[in-house]
């Protein structure tokens, strides 16, 4: 170990003659300092981390029993009680505000609806997470958002002395039961490395790029998916009203060229006519409106992207935002006037 004069005259350089503090208080600061670093520097695990989440809803409920179940003490806030109420259940702990969250944990996440939620739960002055997070603490919002929020939250925690990753992610309900999300994450490489503990419970994580570019990869995801969407749901009218057996039909093309995830995912459930939400039209609906704002600002034309989001708009006008995405049958349904179960 480094001789105490040593120490002091480190320690004495940053403290001008008349502010120096006595020996044992620069040796105390000194500890204390090496200490922090120190801590900071070891693994996340359940013995030294404590997680808050924000929204437990269709994906973090699923999210939050895989943290709780490998032996992280866990706190969450939802603005719906019944919908904590599981993983209440499960051990973790309940919050009154994202404020009360933040200031009893060490990581904190968030998967909520909307931007305008977002920064409700993060940024608000008195009752976001932000202001009740120590310096140190990590954010990590989870929610298909806007690319400026991301920075602009990046550059909130920066000033506190905390740290903030942008980490949207895709795979939607069945993904957040399996533990198999694709998560995009966007902030400090360091940071997404340190998290890593975490975000294996959840899924498999891609570092994107600095702050934001989390985001951006999510929407190039949304902007991927709507138009698979829409070629699925066509498939599979035009199948039906060629007198084909659709179920058999899909089958069939699932292993070929045609096969995807949209199609493993939900072309059972659009057989079954089960279009519960593994994510919701109304959530879809944001994501691809963001979308073309930033294909707006970048002067990009996606006319497969416009079209998707116009018929996604279509269901919402007819009262079906609360469906999940499959749903899209019933507006190509309705466009062509047939129905899969005649």
């Amino acid at each position: 170990m480094r001789s105490l004069p040593f120490l002091l005259r480190s320690l004495n350089r940053c403290h001008p003659s008349s502010q120096t503090p006595s020996p044992p208080q620069l040796v105390l600061t000194f500890l204390h300092r090496s200490m922090a670093t120190s801590a900071a520097a070891d693994p996340i695990s359940p013995s030294n981390t404590r997680v808050g989440w924000i929204g437990t809803g269709v994906m973090g409920r699923s999210m939050c029993a895989h943290l709780i179940n490998a032996g992280y003490t866990l706190t969450v806030f939802n603005r719906t009680l019944s919908k904590a109420q599981p993983l209440l259940d499960l051990g973790a702990r309940l919050a009154q505000t994202p404020h009360d969250l933040a200031a009893q944990s060490d990581v904190v996440f968030s998967i909520v609806g909307y931007p305008s939620d977002v920064r409700q739960v993060i940024l608000d002055p008195t009752d976001g997470a932000l202001s009740g997070l120590r310096p140190g603490g990590i954010l990590v919002d989870m929610t298909t958002s806007e690319p400026t929020l991301a920075v602009e939250i990046s550059n909130a925690a920066s000033s506190k002395n905390c740290s903030s990753i942008d980490s949207p992610v895709s795979g939607g309900d069945s993904g957040a039961k399996n533990g198999t999300l694709a998560i995009f994450a966007g902030g400090d490489e360091a940071i997404v490395h340190r998290l890593n503990p975490l975000f294996t419970l959840l899924g498999k994580v891609n570092y994107m790029g600095p702050s934001g570019k989390g985001q951006f990869a999510k929407l190039a995801n949304q902007i991927t998916i709507a138009s698979t969407m829409v070629g699925l749901v066509e498939g599979i009218i035009y199948a039906h009203k060629a007198g084909l057996n659709v179920a058999s039909f899909l089958d069939a093309i699932s292993t070929g060229a045609a096969g995807s995830k949209s199609l493993d995912l939900y072309g059972s459930r659009i057989l079954k006519r089960d279009f519960d939400p593994g994510f919701f039209v109304n959530h879809f609906v944001k994501d691809l409106g963001i979308c073309l704002k930033e294909c707006q600002n970048m002067g990009l034309a996606l006319p497969g992207l416009a079209l998707a989001q116009q018929l996604y708009l279509s269901l919402k006008a007819h009262g079906e935002g609360n469906l999940g995405t499959q749903a899209l049958i019933l507006a190509l349904e309705r466009l062509n006037n047939v129905t899969l179960d005649s």
